[in-house]
C-alpha cells in the first residue's frame, strides 16, 4: 500500500494552498483602471488650465459670473484670471487622451460589475457586514486608520469594515457619478437624453459636480496608498499583482 503521509516539514498544496486573494479578473481590471485614472487626472488638469472657472446650471462662459474660481492662469486669452499671461495651449491632446481614457475606464467598470454581480465578489467581499457596523466595532476600525495603525494578521486577506464602506462608496457611487457627469458635458448626450442633464441642474453644474467628485478620488487614492504602505507594500502589491500576498514558499 503506497504511504500517504507527507514528509516533516511539507505542506500537501492541494489541501493547504489557499485560494487567491484577488481574482485574476479583479486584478486585470484594478490595473487597468488605475493607468485611466492616472491618464484621466492628468488630461483632466489640462483641460481644467483651459477654463479654470466653474457655474452652476445650464449656461456658464467668460462673460457670466462665476460659482468659483480656481486661482491659477488659463491656456486661453479670453479667460479672465487676473493673471498678466495665459500658459501653453495643451487643450487638443489633453482631451484626447481624456476621452479615450475614459471610455475604456467605462468599459473596465462594465466588465468588472458584472463579473462582481456574477461572482457575489461585492456581496461577500466588498458590502459592508452588519456586525461590522455597530457602534464598537466601527469606532475601532476608524480609530485604526487615523492613527494608519498596521492592520493585524486576521485582515491580510479580507477587508474591514472601513475598507469595505470606502470601497463600496467608490465603486457604487463615485465612479458612476463621474461617468454620469463626464456624459452629461457631452453635447451629443445632452440631446439624446436631456433628462441625464437636467437631472443634475444643467451641464456646468455637471462638470462642477465632475470635479468635486475628481478630489473625493484623489484623497480615496492618497489615503489608499498611505494604508498600503502602511499595511504591507510587498505584501499588498504581490496580492494584487499574482494573487496572494505571501509567495507560494512562503506558506509551507
Amino acid at each position: 500500500m503506497a504511504d500517504s503521509a507527507v514528509a516533516p516539514g511539507l505542506v500537501d498544496a492541494s489541501r493547504s494552498e489557499a485560494p487567491p486573494r484577488h481574482s485574476v479578473l479583479v486584478r486585470v481590471t484594478h490595473w487597468i483602471s488605475t493607468l485611466c485614472f492616472f491618464a484621466l487626472l492628468l488630461s483632466g488638469v489640462e483641460v481644467l488650465i483651459s477654463h479654470p472657472r466653474f457655474y452652476w446650471g445650464e449656461d456658464g462662459n467668460a462673460l457670466s459670473p462665476p460659482l468659483f474660481i480656481i486661482p491659477i492662469p488659463a491656456s486661453r486669452a479670453t479667460v479672465p484670471t487676473g493673471y498678466k499671461y495665459v500658459l501653453p495651449d495643451q487643450n487638443g491632446w489633453s482631451r484626447s487622451l481624456h476621452f479615450q481614457s475614459a471610455w475604456l475606464v467605462v468599459f473596465t467598470g462594465l466588465l468588472y460589475g458584472v463579473s462582481g454581480l456574477i461572482s457575489r465578489h461585492f456581496r461577500n467581499d466588498l458590502l459592508p457586514q452588519r456586525e461590522g457596523l455597530q457602534g464598537a466595532a466601527l469606532s475601532k476600525a476608524i480609530g485604526d486608520h487615523l492613527r494608519f495603525r498596521k492592520p493585524p494578521a486576521s485582515e491580510e486577506r479580507s477587508y474591514n469594515t472601513l475598507q469595505r464602506i470606502a470601497y463600496s462608496s467608490v465603486v457604487f457611487l463615485l465612479f458612476p457619478l463621474m461617468v454620469w457627469t463626464g456624459l452629461a458635458m457631452s453635447p451629443a448626450i445632452a440631446s439624446v437624453f436631456p433628462i441625464a442633464v437636467t437631472a443634475l441642474g444643467g451641464q456646468q453644474s455637471a462638470r462642477t459636480i465632475h470635479f468635486f467628485d475628481t478630489i473625493l478620488l484623489v484623497l480615496f487614492v492618497l489615503v489608499h496608498i498611505a494604508m498600503v504602505l502602511r499595511a504591507g507594500f510587498k505584501s499588498r502589491m504581490r496580492a494584487m499583482i499574482a494573487g496572494r500576498p505571501t509567495a507560494a514558499k512562503e506558506q509551507v
